[in-house]
């Protein structure tokens, strides 16, 4: 039965301002502890009382297998095997590319769905790398040791992230194989090299339809109640020996240490569950000076200017589903983050963030100017922050603008790094930027031949044109007489850019792939204009690259010594911010009241699905699951106590950006369902977080067996992840 959806959104958004309210209360109260404990923590954690059944070692032990050893990192998300042979459930969203990708010529694998029957159907994703944890260490002391006195901001940066390139390329030479990478835990102090196995032949195993994938779309992003199936099914390839190999159709699946049980039971309300993952980058730990940045300069920026860029990919693929199918992948990143960073925006401003993190700050500089010695060490240490962020916005228009040239036009970004790889290339290996380093090197043309692939020249000559104007109305120097240069047959960006793209081979892969290879002074002699263009700006992307650098390298220092200081202030440790690293978090699968006299219940239903449904997108449900939800074909996956299959399930872990994918484990370590989103009120988790109004999203194992075996008819997955009939 369909209803209309439009009034429950005006409720829902209405509790969404109430719920802001709540936060604004809550932040100023939040719990110091918080919830993305690294793996060297765990064994600090009182399990038990959290109701985890597993010990530490058991969840992560380097010296044995452990919990963690089914647990990967899938390109930017998590993903999890579920079978001795390599299978990887993870979101269908992180699948999207390469589902898009497959999707290009005469197949639309978005709309349809796709299902491998066997393993050689399976379709090769080469965006796409996996890595399972190995091991970690501290490697703090020999990273900083390079840090001499008297360097610059610059050098200082450049020497940690050299040292850093070198500490990684020993460790991979000392442990064939493996892939390791430097990651900085607190900036300016501590440095933990990982260890991962890293996998590069990945392939699509199945997905269900888009409207399955991302019921809802935009509407019900970042909300609940959510009724969307956001799962796909991957697997990892090896070499016949077992070593990590590109494609090959020699390649076998890759055998993990462990692979995670799945459990056809699920979870009820107040169940605990706990999640491994590969969290982005939070920043609890940053000052009110970034706060107020993100509050009035970033945040309303990107959100404008993600929203020009969907709308333009929008009218660009209406009428034309092969348009439409090569802005996919991006438009739908672009809207996740602009929601995302919308969501941010009203959580700060409503919650007055930035102006408790000054009253925090306050105290902090109370205490530091109540000691002699504390005054001379960190006095000024909070002002040398804020004026760091003070440059920033100063020159956030040009910035801002420059980056946005290079990422919203596929014709400036590929132009980009064919001019910036034949700069670096030319330099020793350990010197050049990474993606032009040799271990990165056929990643990066893979990236860039899905960049090309994805090439689209008329909706190229808005985003150009556009991103062009904005950087003639930048007063800036060299930038400026860059472009007149190039303007100067012409008044109107938008005729210079028709007759570039007219006259351009960026978008051919033969021309790219040739001219990636090439020398600065062969690049200095091409007629190619996008090509002609990036050379005039690449001086001034050189003059951005070192200012980045050098804010890097002092705000490392200071935010350092502010650790220091906060931590001899509140007298305890803190829990490092995310930063793309194996985390642990844990809760229970619980209810919240976003706002007065309003409950949302944990778990939503396959009816939920059926009632939102309107035959229209994002709520047009495939018939084959409609018809079998009416004809009552809901199998052993029927709950009893809901009389539905559970579809959805929200939980008090702490999450962010990269958990997408995360296993969700009950509390003896067995899968029951898998994480993709966050409520709209816990998008300020990356600056606060507070139990309260903290609630994850994640599919229910139960809703992703009954699509994949009794709708789909995938009997072969069901068999192999040992779920029994």
């Amino acid at each position: 039965m369909n209803y209309s959806y439009v009034s429950f959104i005006q409720c829902r958004l209405a509790c969404l301002c109430l719920a802001f309210t709540a936060v604004c209360c809550s932040v100023q109260n939040a719990s110091a502890e918080e919830g993305m404990y690294p793996m060297s923590e765990l064994k600090q954690l009182d399990l038990p009382s959290r109701g985890i059944e597993l010990t530490a070692e058991q969840l992560f032990n380097p010296q044995a297998i452990s919990l963690v050893d089914g647990v990967c990192r899938v390109n930017g998300c998590t993903g999890s095997f579920v079978s001795p042979t390599g299978l990887i459930i993870t979101n269908h969203h992180c699948a999207y590319g390469a589902i898009q990708q497959a999707s290009q010529g005469s197949h639309d694998y978005l709309s349809s769905g796709f299902k491998a029957d066997s393993l050689s159907d399976e379709i090769p994703a080469p965006d796409y790398t996996v890595r399972v944890t190995q091991d970690y260490r501290d490697i703090s002391a020999e990273v900083l040791a390079v840090v001499q006195p008297g360097m610059s901001y610059l050098e200082r940066s450049e020497a940690i992230e050299k040292k850093s390139k070198e500490i990684e390329l020993a460790a991979e030479q000392a442990n064939p194989g493996l892939r390791a990478e430097v990651a900085e835990m607190f900036a300016g102090k501590t440095y933990v090299l990982f260890q991962y196995v890293y996998l590069r032949d990945i392939r699509l195993v199945f997905a269900p339809p888009q409207s399955v994938g991302n019921f809802g779309g935009e509407v019900d992003n970042w909300m609940w109640p959510r009724h969307t199936g956001d799962f796909s099914f991957m697997r990892a390839y090896t070499a016949p020996d077992g070593s990590s190999a590109s494609y090959s159709v020699d390649n076998i699946p890759y055998q993990p240490k462990r692979f995670v049980q799945v459990s056809v039971e699920g979870v009820q309300e107040e169940d605990a569950v706990f999640l491994l993952g590969y969290p982005g980058r939070t920043a609890r730990h940053k000052t009110a000076a970034f706060l107020n940045y993100e509050e009035h300069v970033r945040l309303p920026t990107l959100i404008e200017l993600y929203n020009w860029q969907i709308e333009v990919m929008t009218a660009a693929g209406e009428g034309d589903r092969e348009v439409e199918i090569k802005h996919a992948s991006r438009m739908r990143s672009l809207s996740n983050v602009e929601k995302r960073s919308r969501g941010q925006l009203q959580g700060l401003r409503r919650a007055h963030l930035a102006e408790k993190r000054r009253a925090t700050e306050a105290e902090l500089q109370a205490f530091i100017e109540s000691d002699s010695a504390r005054k001379a060490k960190y006095g000024e240490l909070l002002k040398e922050i804020q004026a760091v962020y003070q440059e920033m916005e100063q020159l956030a228009p040009l910035e801002f603008n420059l980056q946005q040239l290079r990422s919203a036009s596929r014709a400036a970004a590929i132009a980009y790094f064919i001019v910036d790889a034949a700069s670096e290339r030319q330099k020793p290996d350990l010197d050049r930027e990474s993606a032009y380093m040799e271990r990165n090197w056929e990643q990066s043309l893979q990236s860039l031949k899905s960049s090309v692939n994805d090439y689209h020249a008329a909706t190229d000559e808005i985003l150009l044109a556009g991103m062009m104007e904005r950087l003639k109305a930048v007063e800036a120097g060299p930038v400026t007489e860059a472009l007149k240069r190039q303007f100067a047959a012409s008044i109107v960006p938008m005729e210079s850019v028709q007759q570039w793209l007219a006259r351009t081979s960026v978008g051919e892969w033969e021309f790219v792939e040739r001219y990636a290879a090439q020398t600065p002074q062969t690049l200095a002699q091409t007629d190619d204009p996008i090509l002609q263009l990036m050379l005039e700006l690449y001086p001034t992307y050189l003059e951005l690259r070192d200012r980045e650098k050098t804010r890097e390298g002092r705000l490392s220092e200071l935010y350092g010594s502010l650790i220091e200081i906060k931590q001899q202030f509140a007298k305890s440790d803190f829990v490092p911010d995310a930063n793309a690293t194996l985390r642990f978090t844990c809760g229970h699968v619980r209810r919240y009241s976003p706002a007065d006299a309003v409950v949302m219940l944990p778990l939503t239903t396959l009816s939920g699905v059926i009632d939102k449904t309107t035959g229209k997108a994002p709520f047009d449900t495939p018939s084959e699951v409609v018809e079998k939800f009416e004809a009552d074909e809901l199998g052993r996956y029927r709950n009893a106590t809901l009389n539905d299959v559970p579809v959805a399930i929200l939980y008090d872990t702490d999450t962010t950006g990269g958990n997408s994918g995360s296993p969700i484990f009950n509390a003896k370590g067995e899968l029951v369902g898998v994480n993709f989103d966050r409520c709209f009120e816990a998008t300020i988790n990356d600056f606060a977080w507070d139990q309260s109004y903290s609630r994850s999203i994640g599919v229910d194992i139960r809703y992703v067996l009954w699509l994949t075996d009794v709708v789909y008819g995938a009997e072969r997955l069901i068999e192999e992840m040992g779920v029994k009939h």
